[in-house]
């Protein structure tokens, strides 16, 4: 898959695209660094290796890993690292890790020395399906996610499909949340293959896992294609994420304690399916299908919220970046496979969704 310029490409034919990029286009091994996390260097640093020798001799850069990490200081110790380490503006950042990695390190290469090279290599679902396509780069401000950012394209993305071997089911399915999203918003065939094969341990089947990977992966890459900046089409993939990332950011902060993106995102849109069909024309019949599968796969009746939780996950949405003119504004289903943008929902239905 390769458009505008930037190439997606996937398992062994993805380490050959690689290998030559670095033999053809970067002046010297030593200026190429790979930023990690914890996680990855002990588990995928080993592989990249194996797969392309010289990158022995690149330069590796270590953060610690989770979602806290994704800030301006960790975007500074990695910069100061870069510098340390003699990076110039032709030099290359290899982004090998999560969405928190992808996320961080394409937000660094944009800003250190008005911007250098990077190649995402995703190794978990999230990444593979999300964080990593889209020209979009982020870092936390406080408990307000991806507040402060940038869209900046990467030379390729490279997708190894046997990374996701390491992670957990829940991670799993985390990643998975993204890909029923795509299914929701824009392809109603797809949204019935996923929902079919959610039932199988489909983890073992590689070749219908890699085949959904790529149909999800190609979902977001045209809606970004045909609106890279997010003047209007692309609100459409913020479906679930209005509500979704404020009771993401409200747990995290409150709490201290992960809540992982894809239940939050899961939570984010059963609650904004069910105000689609008080607003927006989805079917109460469709709303109880994704209401249905969600309730399987995520632990989204887990919470009870009260009127203190509520309030303050609205606060968190009224700094959306979505929302215009001081009113918060979703992204809808019309139905599954068709969805709208800009569409202005009052307080006391948001709030309904929640006790729904």
């Amino acid at each position: 898959m390769k458009k505008d310029g930037v190439g997606i490409y996937f398992n062994n034919k993805a380490y050959e695209v690689l290998e030559s990029y670095l033999l053809t286009q970067i002046d010297s091994i030593k200026n190429t660094f790979i930023l990690v996390d914890n996680f990855t260097y002990i588990h995928c640093i080993p592989v990249i290796y194996s797969h392309i020798d010289i990158l022995k001799n690149s330069n590796i850069i270590q953060i610690k890993s989770g979602e806290k990490e994704k800030n301006i200081y960790t975007c500074i110790k990695i910069c100061k690292n870069l510098e340390k380490l003699k990076a110039n503006r032709k030099s290359l950042i290899l982004n090998l890790g999560g969405g928190v990695i992808t996320d961080i390190g394409g937000f660094v290469a944009s800003i250190f020395k008005r911007g250098i090279r990077f190649v995402n290599i995703p190794t978990t679902l999230l990444g593979m399906v999300d964080a990593a396509i889209g020209y979009k780069t982020g870092i936390n401000l406080d408990s307000i996610k991806n507040e402060i950012g940038s869209f900046y394209i990467p030379e390729l993305l490279i997708i190894d499909t046997h990374f996701l071997n390491t992670l957990s089911n829940e991670d799993f399915f985390s990643g998975m949340a993204e890909m029923f999203k795509h299914g929701l918003i824009a392809d109603k065939n797809f949204w019935i293959e996923l929902k079919e094969n959610s039932k199988k341990n489909i983890k073992k089947n590689e070749k219908t896992w890699n085949n959904l990977i790529f149909k999800s992966i190609s979902i977001k890459q045209k809606i970004v294609e045909k609106d890279p900046k997010e003047k209007g089409l692309r609100k459409i993939l913020n479906f679930g994420h209005t509500i979704g990332h404020a009771i993401e950011s409200y747990f995290m902060n409150k709490n201290k304690i992960k809540m992982l993106h894809g239940v939050a995102i899961a939570m984010g849109m059963v609650f904004e399916s069910w105000i689609s069909s008080k607003i927006n024309g989805l079917s109460i019949d469709e709303y109880e299908e994704i209401k249905s599968i969600f309730s399987i796969l995520y632990p989204i009746h887990e919470k009870n919220y009260s009127n203190i939780d509520i309030n303050e996950i609205f606060k968190i949405m009224e700094y959306d970046k979505k929302n215009e003119k001081n009113k918060i504004l979703f992204s809808l289903l019309k139905k599954i496979g068709n969805c709208s943008y800009n569409c202005q929902v009052p307080y006391s239905l948001i709030k309904e969704s929640f006790l729904n």
